[in-house]
């Protein structure tokens, strides 16, 4: 009898553990529709494709952040996926050399990186150098973001594949090359899959980096890599500061946006994405 309460505690104290852990994710989600719903809708398709109205003078559009972020996220997957997904192969494939732990220390070191320093060495080697802010600059910084959590996603799925899978591929007479990347990456798929949404996430909300990197923009679309480029998350940051009901507003319809934006991307392929029984 003793036993079967203390099962009962356990498991009622998990659940309440369990949901106080999500509670503050469904808050989030609750906020942002309840207050950025009512602001697209009324707004409508012009919300999305619009330029920023002036202070205290309708709603506008958010078109210029939108491109700026899908343009910026682009660019940045551009750069830092190939060379976190290397990265990620060569640590799980030479955990033991030198360079494979330097690899891993710190990638766990950039994990935690302050992103805002990102954004300060960015500037410093690039935006100084230009004279001016640009979506290169922006790209650049997000794909440093970016990067460890690629890498790190991509170096955990390869670790959980069998070794029986390398030996049976070698024995084949496969190289190691064809091994990694035709055999062990197929089966890693998932796990590869997942870290870039994360990254591509994770980079998609960043405002930081962007301070001291691209500068922004709100009423002038994309003008090239070299030039001043806008970003949801950095137009929701500027438009909190501003005493203005409409941009208060804004904001929050931003804010609902860029949530879209993640869920539509990340659902559908975790969904289609099936798990490879190993």
């Amino acid at each position: 009898m003793n036993r079967l309460v203390k099962e009962k505690v356990f498991l009622i104290s998990i659940t309440v553990l369990s949901l106080l852990a999500i509670l503050p994710l469904f808050h989030i989600l609750f906020s942002v529709t309840v207050n950025g719903l009512p602001v697209l809708v009324k707004g409508g398709f012009g919300f999305l494709t619009g330029t920023l109205a002036s202070p205290g003078d309708g709603l506008g559009g958010i078109g210029v952040a939108i491109v700026g972020t899908f343009v910026l996220v682009f660019l940045s997957s551009l750069i830092g996926l190939p060379i976190a997904v290397v990265a990620g192969i060569y640590a799980a494939e030479y955990p033991n050399s030198a360079i494979g732990r330097l690899t891993k220390t710190l990638l766990q070191i950039m994990l935690e990186f302050p992103t805002i320093l990102v954004g300060l060495f960015v500037m410093q080697i690039i935006v100084v150098p230009m004279g001016n802010y640009s979506a290169l600059a922006g790209a650049l910084a997000l794909a440093i973001v970016m990067m460890p959590y690629v890498a790190v996603s991509t170096e955990e799925a390869m670790k959980e594949i069998p070794f029986t899978y390398r030996e049976a591929a070698f024995s084949l007479g496969l190289t190691r090359f064809k091994v990694v990347f035709r055999v062990l990456m197929g089966m890693a798929r998932k796990g590869v899959l997942t870290g870039i949404l994360i990254g591509m996430a994770k980079v998609a909300g960043e405002t930081a980096p962007l301070l001291f990197s691209a500068g922004g923009a709100s009423r002038v679309y994309f003008m090239g890599i070299d030039k001043p480029i806008g970003a949801i998350p950095l137009l929701i940051y500027n438009l909190v500061q501003q005493p203005y009901k409409n941009y208060h507003q804004i904001a929050w319809g931003a804010a609902f946006v860029l949530m879209l934006i993640f869920l539509a991307i990340f659902i559908p392929i975790r969904l289609k994405i099936k798990e490879v029984k190993i």
